[in-house]
């Protein structure tokens, strides 16, 4: 009964599956971060030039989305007017391009674990923007945690052996971009029923990124790479770095299209603790344990952030269901009425 049940239910399946999507993404993720680490690292690859790394992945990702649009028709393009383009996208594209500029750039200065520990503070970004934006309501529980994650961060920064100060800027503002993004997209495009998969959103987002990156690259890198006669463009290197970013955004789609974004959240969670592992164990980054106190109060400030959205999901799904079940018993309750109204109508006659 109990092996019918499971297999007959297709439980089990839904549960591999979760659990296949999810260490894809991580494993993606895991790589792409590690690999970017290495190729920016002074000590390791040592080509810090993060702006030309990011527009090498965005002219890649362009590249691939336009074959499976315009070529391969994998998928069918969104109907966006110039209107829509120009005042949703373009704002999206800008902020993703500063987003991936800062958070590449991070790496030159920061540990791939103490980085880690800096991107617990999304949370709390989205919050503080989705409040300032009218798309979220302050509430007292939430704050709460939202500064026992701030502290559990600044606790984990007081403990890092290598401290930066413009490394932690730039991941700082990474957080900040990134978190504006995720709240433009929320505003701008889901708000006019306006849905992009990785390889659309890439098709339209990833050439005014390219465009975005352009302007400071032309200023800040372009000159030194000038001078530095002596690197020669390695395609292996390059090429599998970009297929990787590539293969993240399916990835990304695939785990909260077949899951959902707090699946996606949840897992960030355990990649985190990986890194922090492995760049420990691996790449021998100091980890101190003030740092992994720190990082400790952080990581429970975000999992019971998680625990609350999986409430309030519940409780919406539970609303739903108990407003379906209301609208079909006054369906039923009409159509008895009218079924009574009939046979007085037959017998009055």
């Amino acid at each position: 009964m109990g092996k019918d049940s499971i297999f007959g239910d297709g439980v089990l399946k839904k549960i591999i599956l979760s659990y296949t999507y999810v260490s894809i993404w991580i494993f993606l993720s895991f790589t792409v971060i590690v690999y970017n680490k290495y190729i920016l690292d002074r000590k390791l690859y040592n080509w810090p030039f993060p702006i030309s790394l990011t527009m090498i992945h965005m002219a890649f990702c362009s590249s691939l989305a336009f074959i499976a649009v315009r070529m391969l028709k994998l998928v069918d393009p969104v109907s966006l007017s110039l209107h829509v383009y120009l005042k949703s996208v373009l704002p999206i594209g800008a902020l993703y391009s500063l987003s991936l500029w800062f958070s590449n750039s991070a790496y030159i200065y920061l540990s791939v674990s103490f980085i880690q520990m800096l991107k617990a503070l999304m949370p709390v970004a989205v919050y503080t923007i989705g409040i300032l934006f009218k798309k979220d309501a302050l509430k007292s529980n939430t704050m709460g945690n939202m500064l026992a994650i701030s502290l559990g961060v600044a606790v984990a920064a007081y403990g890092e052996a290598k401290y930066d100060s413009w490394g932690v800027f730039l991941q700082l503002g990474a957080v900040l971009f990134e978190a504006t993004r995720l709240v433009m997209i929320q505003i701008l495009l889901t708000s006019k029923g306006i849905n992009l998969n990785p390889i659309t959103s890439l098709y339209y987002v990833a050439p005014s990124c390219l465009a975005f990156l352009s302007i400071p690259w032309i200023i800040v890198e372009y000159p030194v790479l000038k001078q530095n006669s002596g690197f020669h463009f390695d395609f292996v290197i390059f090429w599998t770095n970009s297929l990787c970013a590539f293969a993240l955004n399916l990835a990304v789609f695939l785990l909260v299209g077949k899951t959902s974004a707090l699946t996606m959240n949840v897992a960030g969670v355990v990649k985190d603790w990986l890194l922090i592992a492995f760049s420990w164990s691996v790449i021998k980054d100091t980890v101190t344990l003030v740092n992994l106190f720190g990082y400790g109060l952080a990581f429970l400030g975000v999992a019971y952030y998680n625990y609350s959205k999986l409430q309030s999901l519940k409780a919406t799904e539970m609303q739903k269901k108990v407003q379906a079940a209301d609208d079909e018993a006054g369906k039923l309750l009409e159509e008895r009425e009218e079924d009574g109204m009939e046979k007085k109508g037959d017998a009055s006659v």
